[in-house]
């Protein structure tokens, strides 16, 4: 038998930026700034890319191997070329098992054990058996060197038979052997011989357990593996002070709710599919320059004032507004929602009244005019007279110090999340410290930034340690607008931003909710929840509270500045609660929706409507069957609209011919394939929900 020709060697890396014996290059995700790992939730599905480049007509392959904190392989990957003009790959690979586990659980501790930085291994590899199949074809059908050839090959199966890397199962040794000798056969056609290697079960056996030489693995790179609900989570918020809030029938004067009235919307959030309950700030608030009315500058005797008008003689941040309750009383609330699986997120807003505490004890906190008074808050011509900023120039140790003591006063009393009230407006070192510092002592604690800014800012503030975004979903309204946002929002920067879809909020209330009625509620409910696995709503969205103020894109009679009396019975006309609910339970049954980083958009031909996709393969998904599902939504609120969407089957794994499809919002079923007819009206269906059927 003549010599087989030696096989390409690894060759040892020594030093940084050397290349192995296959180049391996631009791997993402990469760490930001080289520094900052990408994040990822325990068992979201997320995709690794690399230009993986060999000499001259060889082919090459590549796999991705994940390991966990503590070096142990949790994931081997094989990578397909995607773009071969560019020697770009790619793959899917899944941090660890999905859970649904709250840190207050039991057993969460076991699943905080699995948290931390993960690495990714791209592995380069010569793949010896494609570039001798890809020729030996060529040769057997023009007459050219068969022997050789056919030689060749018979030993390429030998060997691989004998590769302890590829990881072998005892049937497909005997399988590679018996095409070996098959190869090897002179009494058979060169075709025959041929297709002993060129068939299905080797193409099997080579996507999975490939002959791999001259393996060559790139420099790990790093993963954040967060805790669950860092990045799918389902908010749902109100106002305490709102919750239970009636009408003395003798006196006519609105009594307010309380800590022990408002799990009324514990209930309502838990009932709805919700996963997080956010509470705006539940501090004292001031009286010095306290806000009206539709935020009007001057409050009548029984204007509550708004809540972000931090402190009074009462108390500061590290105190319960006694109106509505005591400390004791917030600790039996956050034990209430735990009860019923909720986590409660409070807000925070590093501000102050003119009557907090900290203005008499830190003067030097606050920034001063020349004349020597306290500067209020303004982005003129905007002025808020009843808040004070914070100025970080004199004592930002001590500021840091003091806002990590009051947090720590509500991580004590159950909270887990902290939404962050304009957190753009301070440095950004100071949150790195202060979520640095909290999350040493409490890794389970989430950070969420209210910041509507600069890409660059938003950027930064997730390098600081902001798991959760608000974002601008709510103006992305057109067909256009909406694909370049749902492409952006799961794209790579989703590594490090994780935008949360709130179709209105406090603040805001855009024209086209306004203007759109149930059907617009609905159209924008099913976007946000499906188009980004973390969304939210803002209650009395169930009763399309839709008035906006004249000149603003919020709601009249805004809740920041009154207390709300709703009648929740009238909820079940409007349909909208019953909506939310099987949204919540349509994301919570599919695997698809856990991923920032599995979205397709998909063509229609109605400027009217957007179609989208979502897939997660079947090793991904945790059940062992693939998941994939489709969005369609007609964003027209007052007509109908037809539409053809068209389907590329084979990218989203679906295979070849008509499949079906189950409609999660009614039950219906429909066979679907490559182009597909589509009509949405909304007075019927305003969006299909689809979920492919194995």
């Amino acid at each position: 038998m003549p010599p087989s020709p030696i096989p390409a060697p690894s060759v040892a890396v020594t030093q940084p930026g050397q290349f192995g014996r296959v180049a391996v290059m631009d791997i993402d995700p990469r760490s930001g700034e080289g520094v900052f790992p990408a994040r990822v939730e325990l068992g979201e599905p997320f995709t690794v890319t690399a230009q993986v480049v060999i000499e001259g007509r060889t082919k090459s392959g590549a796999t991705a191997v994940l390991r966990n904190p503590h070096g142990k392989i949790m994931m081997r990957a094989p990578m397909t070329c995607t773009n071969p003009g560019l020697d770009r790959w790619a793959t899917m690979l899944r941090a660890g098992e999905h859970s649904d586990a709250a840190p207050f659980d039991p057993g969460f501790t076991a699943i905080r054990r699995r948290l931390g930085t993960w690495t990714v291994v791209v592995e380069g590899w010569e793949d010896v058996f494609l570039s001798w199949l890809h020729d030996a074809r060529i040769k057997i059908r023009i007459g050219d060197d068969i022997a050789n050839t056919l030689e060749l090959g018979s030993q390429l199966l030998s060997r691989w038979s004998h590769s302890r890397d590829a990881r072998l199962h005892p049937s497909d040794r005997g399988l590679l052997i018996r095409a070996s000798h098959a190869l090897a056969d002179t009494s058979l056609s060169a075709t025959e011989r041929l297709s002993a290697a060129d068939n299905p079960d080797l193409a099997r056996l080579h996507r999975e357990h490939p002959l791999r030489d001259a393996i060559s693995p790139s420099e790990p790179q790093p993963v954040r593996v967060e805790r669950p609900k860092s990045s799918f989570t389902a908010w749902y918020q109100f106002f305490v002070r709102s919750e239970g809030a009636h009408t003395d029938p003798a006196t006519g004067e609105i009594i307010q709710g309380t800590l022990r009235t408002a799990v009324t919307g514990l209930d309502r959030a838990a009932r709805e599919g919700f996963t997080v309950v956010y509470l705006p700030p539940i501090f004292p608030i001031g009286t010095t320059h306290r806000k009206g009315r539709n935020n009007a500058l001057d409050a009548g005797p029984r204007d509550p004032g708004s809540p972000f008008g931090i402190g009074s003689k009462l108390g500061g941040h590290d105190t319960v507004d006694p109106q509505l309750g005591t400390y004791e009383d917030f600790r039996e609330f956050t034990a209430h929602a735990r009860r019923l699986g909720l986590e409660v997120a409070l807000d925070f807003a590093l501000q102050c009244s003119p009557d907090h505490p900290w203005v008499a004890r830190h003067p030097d906190w606050f920034q001063h005019k020349p004349d020597g008074s306290i500067a209020f808050a303004e982005n003129p011509p905007k002025k808020y007279q009843d808040i004070y900023p914070i100025d970080f120039n004199a004592d930002m140790p001590g500021i840091e110090r003091e806002v990590e003591r009051v947090l720590r006063v509500w991580i004590d009393a159950g909270v887990t999340i902290f939404r962050i009230d304009n957190p753009h407006t301070k440095p950004i070192r100071f949150w790195q410290d202060v979520i640095s510092d909290i999350t040493r002592a409490h890794p389970d604690i989430l950070f969420l930034a209210e910041a509507f800014t600069r890409p660059g800012m938003m950027r930064a503030l997730s390098y600081a340690g902001f798991t959760q975004s608000h974002c601008y979903f709510p103006w992305r309204n057109s067909k256009e607008e909406l694909e370049e946002y749902l492409a952006a929002t799961n794209s790579h920067d989703a590594y490090y931003q994780h935008n949360t879809f709130w179709p209105t909020t406090p603040d805001i209330l855009t024209d086209y909710v306004r203007d759109n009625g149930i059907a617009g509620h609905a159209i924008r409910a099913v976007l946000a929840a499906t188009g980004s696995p973390s969304w939210g709503i803002y209650n009395g969205y169930e009763l399309i509270e839709n008035r906006q103020r004249p000149g603003t894109e919020e709601q009249i009679d805004n809740e920041k500045y009154e207390i709300k009396i709703r009648d929740w019975s009238r909820s079940a006309h409007y349909g909208i609660a019953e909506l939310l609910t099987s949204l919540n339970a349509i994301r919570s049954a599919h695997p698809a929706f856990l991923s920032y980083h599995n979205l397709t958009i998909l063509k229609s031909s109605d400027p009217n409507i957007i179609a989208f996709a979502r897939h997660t393969p079947a090793d991904l998904t945790g059940t062992g069957r693939a998941d994939t599902v489709i969005v369609v939504v007609n964003l027209d609120g007052h007509g109908a609209h037809q539409s053809t969407i068209h389907v590329d089957a084979g990218a989203l794994g679906l295979g070849p011919g008509p499949f079906s499809v189950r409609e999660e919002l009614t039950g219906r079923a429909f066979r679907w394939g490559s182009d597909n007819f589509v009509s949405l009206a909304p007075w019927a269906d305003v969006a299909h929900i689809l979920a492919v059927r194995g």
